[in-house]
């Protein structure tokens, strides 16, 4: 499978998420999977993206210009695919890959989730969209989409669409 992570870009965060990716990108290539992910060289991006490199998976990075222009391009890439926006990023990704894993990340990660839970609520696509809700990162999100719900300000339960995942056992099986 072609697993699409999207998750944060920054350094000063727990140190226990870069672990998780860390553990995320070895398990993905030592189970044959390919990660697809926004090739930048920090943060999250950086530690899935090495970890499942040095452990013989395919890398491919969906890069928009500005990344590349801030000199910010992932030294792990097997595949490097250009990009002019984020929206032409967000598409391809969608495009490129067979399950989407959220980790922690911010407004980014957010409107990736955003996009791809749109799009299969409009019926574009049925991959399994997976928060991995480490150190219950995700706990406030998932309040508040279980709130949407309740105010019927959502077509269908959001958790048809979502899972959620608290360990990498767990991400596993919702992935099988």
């Amino acid at each position: 499978m072609k697993l699409c992570v999207f998750c944060s870009a920054n350094q000063q965060i727990d140190p226990d998420f870069f672990e998780k990716a860390r553990e995320l990108g070895v398990w993905a290539a030592k189970n044959g999977h390919s990660i697809v992910f926004g090739g930048h060289d920090a943060g999250l991006m950086h530690s899935v993206s090495k970890a499942a490199k040095e452990a013989g998976g395919m890398v491919i990075g969906v890069v928009p210009r500005v990344i590349e222009e801030m000199g910010r391009l992932s030294p792990w890439l097997d595949v490097h695919i250009p990009t002019e926006d984020l929206s032409d990023r967000k598409s391809l990704m969608m495009a490129q890959s067979d399950a989407f894993i959220v980790l922690p990340g911010g407004i980014g990660t957010l409107d990736e989730l955003f996009t791809v839970t749109s799009a299969a609520t409009l019926g574009y696509h049925d991959k399994p969209i997976i928060l991995y809700n480490i150190k219950g990162f995700w706990d406030s999100l998932i309040a508040c989409l279980d709130d949407l719900h309740q105010r019927g300000v959502t077509r269908k339960q959001w958790r048809s669409y979502i899972q959620v995942a608290n360990t990498l056992d767990e991400l596993e099986s919702l992935l099988f």
